[in-house]
């Protein structure tokens, strides 16, 4: 996952063109969540809602969401690119336009979009561009891919009000991509929760200290 182990990544998107075939079947992954057995897919309990965060490097990023109480299941994955089905190496090349992300599936009765999206912000840099951290490349940029326009709104808000925050305290610009979440692509089975099972694990997730809310 560290930058250093695969060489530079490419820091410009490709375009639809550009980018790999990918396939017609979908990679092979977990059904259940390590943590609590809850189901990782569709179908969800009646009520639970779904939103898809990317925040760089997407191990401790998943933590972070599965941790947080309301939150029903997470899984991994890669989103906002245009390869259908495309395995780890092949977003890590950068030919595949995708970023990682977490899908976090939540109960809006036991904890809002307001706290999950403070989460957000606060537990990651959301000003540098197509990197975080040592993680450089087109597949560690900051994003939000929302399911409805009300999410939509909601997140577009919370980017002004935390943008305030920011220039409060004479820090960056927000580089977040947000828009309506196109397709999901769920990463393969060892990316999973994967530092339930690594606690140990590489986790690269750093905050501004600065309070989103």
């Amino acid at each position: 996952m560290l930058s250093g182990l695969r060489g530079a990544r490419k820091l410009e998107l490709p375009t639809p063109e550009q980018a790999l075939p990918g396939r017609e079947t979908a990679i092979e992954t977990a059904h259940s969540h390590r943590v609590h057995g809850r189901p990782i897919a569709p179908p969800m309990p009646e009520g639970i809602e779904e939103i898809v965060f990317g925040m760089g490097c997407f191990w401790g990023a998943e933590r972070v969401f599965w941790r947080q109480p309301g939150v029903y299941s997470t899984a991994v994955g890669y989103a906002g690119g245009y390869t259908p089905n495309p395995t780890y190496d092949e977003v890590c090349s950068g030919a595949t336009g995708h970023t990682e992300v977490v899908r976090v599936f939540y109960d809006p009765d036991q904890v809002s979009l307001k706290t999950l999206l403070a989460l957000f912000w606060e537990e990651h840099d959301p000003t540098q561009g197509m990197r975080q951290g040592n993680d450089r490349g087109t597949q560690y940029r900051s994003a939000i891919y929302t399911a409805n326009e009300t999410q939509q709104a909601i997140a577009e808000q919370s980017r002004e009000q935390f943008q305030q925050r920011l220039g409060d305290k004479g820090l960056g610009s927000v580089t977040t991509e947000i828009r309506p979440l196109d397709v999901f692509y769920y990463a393969e089975e060892y990316h999973q929760q994967y530092l339930e099972q690594n606690p140990g694990g590489y986790c690269g997730l750093k905050g501004l200290g600065v309070q989103a809310g």
